[in-house]
């Protein structure tokens, strides 16, 4: 007997819980052979709004552990500073704690960092997402002076670090906290060029998303884009399988699942292009590349009801109307019918062809 694929309703908002249950009974009873995908297509969306972004300012020199688009999951590694050397022999004559932070300008393009000692004592507030003025004073004895309209985007626990050079000039560190070599910064310690004076500093996410990595003249900024993840048909699961009155009793009765989407009383398989779209949603099947060709300009030749054939892409072969025309990006949204309802998929003009 041919298998074939069946629509599951499940309980709303367990369908990941179904899935497990239904995959767990089939090992348990070496039905694999009889009931062998059970699938709940879903797709990952970016959650772009400013306060759902992380992000982390390095310098030109770090070691990137990430790529743009890259996904990565809470506490992973994203870059690494190189280790703080010293550039020239000298005597460190100060050692003070510090804060760091980094201002940008309300369109983006400029950044602008202080190092605050501590005895100047930082007011209050200074934390990410505060906002400050040109003038401004940053500290409570008004020595350090704002520059800059913008947002704080990054502090830092920091030690500064001041030494004294054989030419009698004042070299100036600012070390991550964090990272500092303590056997070797003690005020009135000699230090030769090229001690470490903080060990590499490895840049650490906070949460899990997608990265985006942005350069500028002076610096990179690595973004991590939270994500979450959607299911495309919610209440629903795909299974394949040998389909019998002892398999359709055997997966009806796994908790979390109601029932098949049936008529009659029987349930009903999935037709051959449905299937392929499942399997393309879930990464099983590949979508069929079409080969790119030389960017033109498009005369868009769409209406609002035509109805169009999509020849390629994950809905290949389905007929639908067009519901909204977006001439910017030569996409149309058009609503097809999958499992017996109309579902919208947005897709490029070459992906599609006009039925008269």
């Amino acid at each position: 007997m041919k298998k074939r694929w069946y629509i599951l309703q499940t309980l709303a908002g367990y369908e990941a819980a179904a899935k497990e249950n239904l995959e767990a009974k089939v090992k348990a009873q070496g039905y694999e052979h009889l009931i062998s995908k059970v699938l709940l297509p879903e797709e990952v969306v970016i959650d772009a709004s400013a306060k759902s972004v992380e992000r982390h300012i390095v310098s030109l020199n770090a070691k990137l552990f990430v790529s743009n688009g890259t996904n990565v999951k809470k506490g992973d590694v994203l870059a690494e500073e190189p280790a703080i050397r010293v550039r020239k022999d000298g005597k460190i004559i100060d050692v003070r704690n510090a804060k760091k932070i980094v201002i940008e300008t309300a369109d983006k393009k400029f950044t602008k960092t202080y190092v605050i000692p501590q005895k100047n004592k930082p007011i209050t507030g200074l934390k990410v997402g505060g906002y400050v003025k040109q003038g401004m004073p940053l500290t409570e004895d008004g020595e350090i002076i704002c520059e800059i309209d913008g947002k704080i985007i990054q502090t830092e626990r920091m030690k500064r670090i001041v030494i004294l050079n054989a030419s009698n000039e004042k070299d100036i560190y600012a070390v991550p906290y964090e990272t500092i070599n303590t056997s070797l910064v003690k005020k009135g310690d000699n230090v030769k060029a090229g001690q470490i004076l903080a060990e590499p500093k490895k840049i650490v996410t906070k949460s899990s998303g997608r990265v985006e990595i942005i350069d500028f003249p002076t610096k990179k900024e690595i973004r991590v884009q939270k994500v979450r993840i959607r299911k495309l048909f919610p209440g629903y699961l795909f299974v394949e399988m040998i389909m019998n009155d002892e398999f359709w009793h055997f997966v009806r009765t796994v908790p979390g699942i109601i029932d098949f989407v049936s008529s009659g009383g029987r349930p009903i398989p999935i037709k051959d292009n449905e299937v392929k779209v499942i399997l393309r949603l879930s990464g099983i099947e590949e979508t069929p590349k079409v080969e790119k060709v030389q960017q033109v300009k498009i005369e868009f030749d769409y209406e609002v009801g035509d109805v169009v054939k999509i020849i390629s892409g994950p809905f290949e072969g389905f007929v639908g109307h067009v519901k909204e025309i977006n001439p910017e990006h030569n996409e149309l949204k058009v609503t097809v019918t999958i499992f017996g309802r109309e579902t919208p998929v947005t897709v490029h003009t070459t992906e599609v062809e006009k039925i008269d």
